[in-house]
């Protein structure tokens, strides 16, 4: 399973890379995907943008799916859910929200219309259906596919405190989207771009780490850890930090 899940994130990597015109030598050491950052030629903003719109129209599929497909298990079954179903449809709230932000940075042309179409209309068929036979892989799927969020993220933070993005330095007269500033209550004086996609990053590593916790549990039985209130606000920001999530065990004691 685990090259099964090496092979869906490598489609996805080239579906961005094809999406962004990436050259060749825009890409970073091939041989450490999701670690390296340095490449012998920076994306330019309007090429992360692309990317990012492309990243983030399919990181939103996966907790609509799963929270769809438990709402129906619960309504089917006559019996409550254990409390999955209002994070992953927070996830994918979340995930749009990010969508909604790049978009006002940045208009899709046609082609970028028509891969997110097609993208879209096969992930979400093959996610349904996995989620039907294995919540369990698919919750460890989409852990790996944050991991692809947060180096993407990593990377453009790398560039562009090298100054390979001038267009979104502080003295460029950058504004953050309004809705972003409304969204994550971005305080005056930290609305730059760099602010942004630190608020951008936190967000996917907190989805990485709760899809590999609930990938640790019990799909069936197991209670949701990250319902409101302050113990499970700790578990939260506790698998935000754990990128491979919590064990079973941490979560239950």
């Amino acid at each position: 399973m685990p090259m099964l899940h090496g092979v869906l994130i490598f489609f996805d990597r080239w579906a961005m890379d094809l999406a962004t015109g990436m050259k060749s030598e825009q890409k970073a050491d091939s041989r450490h995907p999701t670690t390296a950052l340095v490449a012998q030629t920076p994306l330019t903003e309007s090429q992360w943008l692309v990317r990012f719109i492309f990243l983030e129209s399919i990181a939103g599929v996966p907790g609509m799916v799963a929270g769809t497909v438990r709402h129906l298990h619960s309504i089917r079954r006559f019996k409550l859910d254990q409390g999955w179903i209002k994070t992953l449809l927070e996830e994918s709230y979340n995930e749009r929200m990010h969508l909604l932000t790049f978009l006002e940075m940045y208009k899709p042309g046609w082609f970028m219309r028509l891969m997110v179409f097609g993208a879209q209309g096969v992930f979400y068929n093959t996610m349904f259906i996995s989620y039907l036979i294995s919540p369990k892989i698919c919750h460890r799927f989409v852990g790996y596919l944050e991991e692809e969020a947060v180096h993407t993220y990593t990377r453009c933070l790398h560039e562009l405190d090298n100054g390979s993005l001038p267009q979104w330095s502080s003295e460029s007269g950058f504004k953050v989207p309004d809705i972003a500033v409304r969204y994550w209550n971005m305080r005056e004086g930290r609305r730059t771009m760099r602010d942004l996609l630190l608020y951008i990053r936190a967000d996917e590593a907190s989805h990485r780490g709760v899809n590999h916790t609930l990938g640790n549990l019990d799909q069936v039985s197991d209670p949701n850890p990250f319902l409101d209130g302050p113990k499970n606000i700790c578990h939260m920001e506790a698998a935000a930090r754990k990128p491979a999530g919590l064990e079973r065990g941490e979560v239950l004691n």
